[in-house]
């Protein structure tokens, strides 16, 4: 894998120039262009959407002064004017096949950007009629802008494309661009699953803080704390998880005691199932939509 670099002054200028087509609009579509209009990547004259609820029409255009409209196509078409025009997938996946359907004569060549799960980029190529696509993953801490996302995107889409595609993911924290569409399935079991994960063992802490004795508040905010004090010294210091793991664990102290029982009950093993369960429901997901 290859990590993007920083956004430059000349992409952010090429992504200014650029016009959004969010077809589908909830959560994370939403998170993407609040990112956007947040770090002032594209003005909200140049982004669209389309939402089938009217409620959530009106309330994305009063929120973020944006245009939304009813009918996927003419949202499409609506951000067709400019030089670069990028349309986003965004719907569930049990609806992109009718979705594609209904926009695919609005599509004239422009990029199309696809976070719809299990949607394969020769699916959405040959439904839209177009080679220049990219699929991506965020993951759920992608709408507060601290997400990792992974991307790829056919030979088709240039270089400059590419740029586009790395800064408007930016908006959501960081982003890795991945070699081939098999690694996107890859990410997905790792880290767009991956705070199903973490969340799971901040539950079982929290609950062992409250049998221990303290309040289920006291017990969340001490867990939610270490979990987050203990990333980013792990991210400051680079070193090997297993070098930070030697350097709480005293002979015969607490840590060690602790460790040997995680060690008893499989839990290395049990994660590493987890994940490998996800990667092939991913694939799973994939083959069922070709």
């Amino acid at each position: 894998m290859t990590k993007i670099g920083e956004t430059t002054k000349e992409t952010r200028e090429e992504l200014a120039d650029s016009s959004l087509a969010f077809i589908g609009c909830g959560v994370m579509a939403e998170s993407i262009i609040a990112g956007l209009l947040k770090n002032e990547l594209v003005p909200a004259d140049k982004i669209v959407a389309s939402h089938p609820r009217e409620e959530r029409r009106r309330q994305l255009g009063e929120k973020y002064g944006i245009d939304v409209f009813s009918n996927n196509a003419e949202a499409v078409k609506a951000a067709s004017g400019s030089e670069h025009p990028i349309v986003i997938l965004c719907v569930k996946p049990q609806r992109a096949d009718k979705v594609m359907k209904d926009i695919s004569n609005a599509i004239d060549n422009q990029l199309v950007l696809s976070i719809v799960a299990g949607c394969r980029i020769d699916t959405i190529s040959s439904a839209l009629g177009t080679d220049r696509v990219g699929r991506t993953m965020p993951n759920t801490p992608s709408q507060i802008g601290h997400g990792i996302t992974a991307w790829t995107a056919t030979e088709a889409v240039t270089e400059s494309d590419r740029s586009r595609i790395s800064s408007l993911l930016s908006a959501l924290g960081r982003e890795m661009y991945v070699e081939n569409e098999h690694m996107i399935d890859m990410a997905t079991s790792l880290s767009a699953t991956g705070p199903t994960y973490i969340f799971l063992v901040m539950e079982a802490l929290t609950d062992a803080g409250v049998h221990l004795g303290f309040s289920r508040d006291m017990s969340k905010e001490l867990v939610q704390e270490t979990m987050l004090g203990a990333v980013l010294f792990a991210m400051e210091s680079d070193l090997h998880p297993a070098e930070l793991r030697n350097m709480v664990t005293s002979p015969g102290g607490t840590s060690a005691d602790a460790i040997y029982q995680m060690e008893k009950g499989g839990l290395r093993t049990v994660l590493s199932k987890a994940v490998f369960a996800a990667y092939q429901k991913a694939v799973e997901l994939g083959e069922e939509k070709d």
